[in-house]
């Protein structure tokens, strides 16, 4: 992912498949991917065909591209800037492209409402996001950093949440969705947290999930806190080593280098050792840069870390919190990558 950051490109991928700068027609993709492939059934020709044929033609000059960033969790967002690219660079798995100038690599999924992350969370490859008013949404998305939801000539199909999770043999860009099962699950559940926890009893959960890993907490007032949401320490009374003062921010953006130098100051005058940032929308790149020399004061949870806390702790937490947070733990055979 931060290839395609550096080099501003999407795409990449596909190795087996030559260059198809000569390939016009779908059809003449299709005999390349079948050369890449001639083991392989016609199911997976067709939907390789498909992304590369997507790649190649139908996706234009300025058209908007969203690129969920796995490590991180964010999402990228740019502009196409020119036509299909077959690369030499060294790696194969590079090769096939297209151009991009992206423009938010920070975007935190937080900030896309629930029925649009299903479609960005289920693919793992290239199609059109469609699904309730999905592409005037992300413009929406680059322009204010949120997500307005469906307009309502478009409501009628967000509204049916429920039943527009993609299935399999589900059509997006004329392809079947491959469901990444790992992030539907994981975006279902953040969804959950902040519908139940938004304000300031997101602070409680914090302090939930750090007596469960052997602190003592004390949430603070709602109001006049001083920078500091909770109080967390060990020891009975919570006093001992090491004392942590936290702050919580339940928004869906990025917080601001204003919150960590507000966490800075409250580190030093309460004379804590160590202090944790919830951010659910994650840092701007400002905050990040505040932080760089702060890596054994200061330590930040977006809201992918606090769900991974959630769930390591998840039966050490108060009996209120799982009937609030019903969860079960379920395992799921990896399937092996590749034809």
């Amino acid at each position: 992912m931060s290839w395609a950051l550096d080099k501003q490109v999407a795409g990449g991928g596909f190795r087996e498949v030559d260059d198809l700068s000569q390939a016009t027609t779908r059809e003449s993709v299709g005999e390349l991917v079948r050369a890449g492939f001639p083991e392989s059934g016609a199911g997976l020709v067709a939907n390789y065909t498909g992304q590369l044929w997507a790649l190649r033609e139908r996706i234009a000059t300025g058209d908007l591209v969203v690129l969920p960033m796995t490590n991180s969790g964010q999402i990228a967002m740019g502009r196409v800037t020119g036509g299909y690219e077959y690369r030499s660079d060294p790696d194969p798995d590079r090769r096939h492209g297209r151009p991009v100038k992206w423009l938010r690599t920070d975007v935190p999924r937080t900030a896309i409402k629930q029925d649009l992350l299903y479609t960005l969370g289920a693919f793992l490859t290239i199609c059109e996001v469609s699904r309730n008013d999905g592409a005037w949404r992300m413009t929406q998305v680059l322009a204010t950093g949120h997500d307005p939801g469906a307009r309502p000539a478009h409501a009628k199909n967000a509204a049916k949440l429920a039943d527009d999770v993609p299935q399999a043999g589900d059509v997006v860009a004329d392809e079947p969705v491959v469901v990444d099962v790992e992030r539907y699950a994981r975006d279902r559940i953040t969804s959950a947290v902040i519908q139940q926890y938004a304000g300031h009893k997101l602070e409680h959960l914090v302090a939930a999930v750090l007596g469960a890993e052997g602190f003592t907490c004390m949430v603070t007032k709602a109001s006049g806190d001083g920078g500091v949401d909770v109080f967390a320490g060990r020891g009975p009374f919570g006093l001992d080593s090491p004392r942590l003062v936290v702050q919580v921010k339940s928004d869906a953006s990025p917080v601001g280098v204003d919150v960590v130098q507000k966490l800075q100051g409250a580190l030093g005058s309460h004379s804590a050792d160590q202090a944790l940032l919830v951010a659910w929308g994650g840092l701007n790149g400002n905050a990040r840069a505040q932080l760089i020399n702060q890596h054994f004061r200061i330590r930040v949870w977006d809201a992918d870390d606090l769900i991974d806390a959630v769930c390591r702790n998840y039966l050490r937490l108060p009996d209120e919190i799982r009937a609030e947070l019903p969860l079960k733990q379920v395992w799921v055979l990896v399937e092996e990558e590749g034809p």
